[in-house]
């Protein structure tokens, strides 16, 4: 690990101010990526600051009747949480599917939507990857491709998003709340945050230097069934070779959106007018476009049949 700075801060708009100013600056929370990336020298920041102190770690309802997540709340504080379990049950199984028991109780809201690419190649520091060194090229690309994307990538990149709570929050329509170095705050709809590889895979959300995540909104609760169904290659600690996260209603509708297939959640919402005529349609469209490789074909039938499961699964508990 490379020597480095470290500062704590008392306020939001401090801590972006802060990274800002110290070009190669990040924020550290719980830490559970970010200190493995610089163990291995794949993220190599001259100066960390400290965001814990920022008592952004409550979960509160909003007037519109959803819920406001602080950017700390831990994993497990937001799976547990009653108002969670109850009305986005979706989201507490994304996050009780996801690493482990530890993990869940250090790592955060928004550490968790910006986790990097577990992708092989990118923690092969002998490798190339565009993703830890732009320019490097994509040792994945004609690699050992079996976890890699099968839609929404490019000649620069075929990682996928390791994120399951991400899945979750985009089948909810999450928004991102957020302090820029100025001291200005926006909203960035989960749709628009995460990115596609295009030509620049290194930078995976719309954040701007020195930007801070304080909080995720959920909007008020839409009902149905709520399923999160993952697909690995063992049955703990492990990233999704498929995921499915749905919203099922009673007459068949939904919502759906899809993980371990792309850069990204993957959620086409015109694939979803599809769901009252079962699993084969909604996939068709959903995938529209796939260009899997030799080794992650298997990919394109799996999230049609996993789906399917899914919405069996629907039916027998509405």
């Amino acid at each position: 690990m490379k020597p480095f700075s470290y500062e704590r801060v008392s306020t939001p708009a401090q801590a972006a101010a802060a990274v800002a100013r110290n070009p190669g600056a990040r924020f550290i929370a719980g830490g559970t990526n970010l200190l493995d990336l610089m163990k291995l020298q794949i993220e190599t920041p001259t100066h960390l600051v400290d965001v814990n102190g920022l008592k952004l770690d409550t979960i509160e309802a909003t007037a519109d009747g959803g819920l406001r997540l602080g950017a700390l709340v831990r994993n497990s504080d937001l799976a547990s949480d009653e108002r969670v379990r109850r009305d986005y049950g979706v989201l507490s199984r994304a996050l009780l599917s996801g690493a482990s028991g530890q993990l869940r109780n250090k790592a955060t809201t928004a550490g968790n939507l910006l986790q990097r690419t577990r992708c092989a190649y990118f923690y092969d520091t002998d490798q190339p990857c565009n993703k830890r060194q732009p320019g490097a090229g994509c040792s994945a690309i004609g690699g050992v491709t079996r976890q890699h994307a099968v839609i929404g990538a490019s000649s620069a990149c075929i990682a996928t998003h390791p994120s399951d709570m991400a899945v979750a929050m985009r089948v909810l329509d999450a928004s991102v709340e957020t302090v820029r170095a100025d001291g200005r705050a926006r909203v960035i709809a989960i749709a628009d945050f995460h990115r596609l590889p295009g030509t620049t895979p290194h930078v995976d959300t719309v954040l701007e230097p020195g930007e801070l995540i304080t909080a995720v909104t959920l909007p008020k609760p839409v009902g149905g069934t709520h399923i999160y169904r993952k697909v690995r290659d063992r049955a703990s600690y492990a990233f999704a070779l498929v995921s499915v996260a749905a919203i099922v209603q009673k007459d068949g509708s939904g919502r759906v959106a899809v993980g371990g297939v792309a850069h990204k959640p993957w959620r086409v919402e015109a694939a979803e007018a599809a769901m009252p005529q079962g699993a084969k349609a909604v996939a068709a469209a959903l995938l529209a476009g796939a260009a899997p490789t030799d080794h992650n074909a298997f990919k394109l039938p799996l999230v049609e049949r996993t789906l399917a499961a899914v919405l069996a699964q629907a039916r027998t508990t509405s």
